[in-house]
């Protein structure tokens, strides 16, 4: 059975390679045993999907659960993230327990508004724990590409937010450090990554405070990518460059020195490195040269999911991508982390097909599709 551009042995030899250190699974719940091929229900299709495109290997899903994804759409974006999340309730609750709650936002750049997490969804997210009882023990943290959060924190209102919610804002770069192993496609071998702790920790409650953003390596960044990426830290005189970053910072090391090793890492470290809770907020998203330079697009929506694959799923059908076209997502639905069959996704609230938009895709989009190609 192969599993897209790779072939079962291969994909499970650089498994073991690339993610040594995460052998324990996310779920009791999943399996990673794999399953027939079947293929997935509604891929979108419009003028986002790639035009020349190699034709997309088929997919195969292990055997996971159906999952349910919430869509909000409106005008107030706190409210549709609210009730985006209203209907898991009873669940979120349970799964919180006496657990911390981590809200992780993505703080790509601390003075880019477009390109961060708006103060407007946390507020929704954090009025929705106060409405369960869950407000009690909550902390934002966050490890930007370059700059302090803390810059990120008062440039988009966060420090206000904070003080009416009584959350800890903290610096993810100043967290305790634990050692990952990520791969590298340069060199074939699995490298040391530091990443905070805290998202890590089995007693935090890990929420993904993510947008519908295009990106430049992996078409588009939701939920999953939010967590993975923005994990690894970096130390004082990190600073981005032309091309990559200066000072130490373990972020070049997580993507993976290209395609193909962005794509895998964000697969394999998934199974042990994930959100417990994904809030995508599309109430204005990001065309064109995402993460960090591209151009509005005003969705009006917001995805809530305990499934992290199943509501980044829907996000990009919401984006009008090809879900095809994603490497990790994809990778991860054939290592059965969650569910990417839209046909066994009950969304809850309006008709999906009603808010997508076609999102327009970032340039050179076919060296982003060259994990579907055989390794030369």
């Amino acid at each position: 059975m192969k599993y897209n551009a790779l072939d079962r042995r291969n994909f499970l030899k650089m498994s073991l390679m690339g993610g040594a250190a995460l052998a324990m699974p996310w779920s009791a719940n999943r399996t990673m045993a794999a399953a027939e091929p079947a293929a997935p229900g509604g891929r979108g299709r419009g003028r986002g999907s790639p035009q020349g495109a190699p034709a997309a290997p088929p997919l195969s899903y292990a055997d996971t659960q159906p999952s349910r994804v919430s869509l909000a759409a409106g005008e107030d974006r706190a409210d549709i993230a609210f009730q985006a999340l209203k209907p898991f309730s009873k669940e979120v609750a349970t799964a919180i327990g006496n657990k911390r709650v981590v809200i992780k936002p993505n703080l790509l750049e601390t003075s880019s508004q477009l390109a961060a997490t708006d103060a407007k969804n946390l507020e929704g997210i954090l009025e929705f724990l106060k409405s369960i009882g869950k407000d009690g023990n909550v902390l934002i943290t966050e490890s930007p590409a370059m700059g302090k959060a803390q810059v990120g924190y008062v440039n988009y209102g966060y420090d206000k937010l904070a003080a009416k919610y009584g959350v800890k804002l903290a610096e993810l770069d100043e967290d305790e450090i634990e050692t990952i192993w990520c791969y590298s496609e340069k060199d074939l071998h699995p490298h040391p990554c530091r990443v905070g702790k805290t998202l890590l920790d089995p007693n935090s409650f890990i929420i993904s405070a993510a947008k519908l953003k295009t990106h430049d390596r992996v078409i588009a960044t939701l939920s999953l990518k939010n967590i993975i990426l923005g994990s690894a830290i970096k130390r004082a005189g990190s600073e981005r460059a032309e091309g990559g970053y200066l000072g130490d910072s373990d972020k070049p090391t997580m993507h993976g020195g290209g395609v193909r090793g962005i794509n895998f890492n964000l697969a394999v470290l998934a199974q042990r490195l994930h959100p417990h809770l994904a809030v995508i907020d599309g109430y204005e998203g990001m065309e064109g040269q995402g993460p960090g330079h591209g151009t509005p697009v005003n969705s009006r929506v917001c995805v809530a999911s305990l499934d992290w694959l199943a509501a980044d799923r829907v996000g990009i059908e919401l984006m009008g991508i090809d879900f095809a076209t994603i490497g990790y997502l994809n990778y991860s639905a054939n290592m059965g982390l969650g569910q990417a069959d839209l046909a066994k996704i009950e969304i809850v609230g309006p008709a999906l097909k009603d808010y997508i938009k076609t999102y327009k895709l970032p340039g050179g989009m076919d060296k982003m599709l060259v994990w579907m190609k055989p390794v030369a």
